[in-house]
């Protein structure tokens, strides 16, 4: 009786609210339907009838591609963030794992920013939504690449990759900013996919193939654009995540 009282205590209720949300995702016919769209208004009326109609409800026409981006990315975080905000260990762990690629990628971006004297305000703006974090706004008042660095070292999720990664910011330059997205992911890659290997079970039977093509993925990519490079060998070796199938 006690098994039947407690059996899926901490995961029911998100368990039901991810049913209900699949539930919505747009169906086969309502893809046949977006392809006879001529213009964004028609996309609009159709999507009326599905779960998205009250996204665009608000907006008038003309409608840009832009602004249709903008509500399914505020629809994707506000439903990502009510599960995150409410479940328990380990999905939340899960979960943040999920924000690091675009935490990095928001980093790298902002670095890329201010190395090139643009004000971080105008920077984050172009951030994704899911990549942002409550230390973002100490990071926001950075005015110099080492001030950036000292941030990112100190009030970040990140900042154990970085730790790993960098030692100080004269590492900081443009040469070195892809081979740092590289390390960072490759860190971050590592780290998850140890993680999932830990929980066990269904997370890592589905989990760990995932993660471990994603970063056969990123080595591909990383071998073809090293090509007519300064790169030695085993600097190349070095960016290359160690949980995928094509690691030696």
């Amino acid at each position: 009786m006690g098994d039947m009282t407690t059996f899926n205590i901490d995961n029911g209720y998100f368990e039901g609210l991810v049913r209900g949300y699949r539930s919505g995702i747009l169906r086969r016919n309502d893809y046949h339907n977006l392809v006879e769209c001529e213009t964004l208004d028609d996309l609009k009326l159709h999507l009326q009838g599905t779960d998205y109609g009250p996204l665009l409800a608000n907006d008038p026409s003309p409608l840009i591609v832009q602004t249709i981006d903008e509500r399914l990315k505020e629809r994707l975080v506000h439903e990502f963030t009510h599960i995150r905000n409410q479940c328990v260990q380990p999905l939340a762990q899960f979960l943040d794992y999920m924000t690091y690629g675009y935490m990095i990628d928001n980093i790298i971006l902002l670095i890329t920013g201010t190395l090139r004297n643009r004000p971080i305000a105008e920077l984050l703006p172009r951030c994704h939504p899911l990549g942002t974090f409550d230390e973002l706004a100490t990071i926001s008042i950075a005015q110099s690449p080492a001030e950036l660095f000292n941030a990112v070292m100190v009030d970040t999720p990140l900042a154990p990759f970085f730790s790993e990664c960098v030692q100080d910011e004269n590492d900081l330059d443009e040469m070195n900013i892809e081979i740092l997205r590289n390390k960072l992911y490759k860190s971050y890659l590592e780290d998850f996919y140890a993680f999932c290997e830990s929980l066990g079970g269904t997370t890592a039977d589905v989990m760990c193939p995932i993660l471990a093509f994603e970063a056969d993925r990123r080595a591909i990519t990383i071998t073809i654009n090293s090509f007519r490079t300064d790169l030695l060998k085993d600097d190349i070796e070095n960016l290359y995540p160690k949980c995928g199938k094509l690691f030696p």
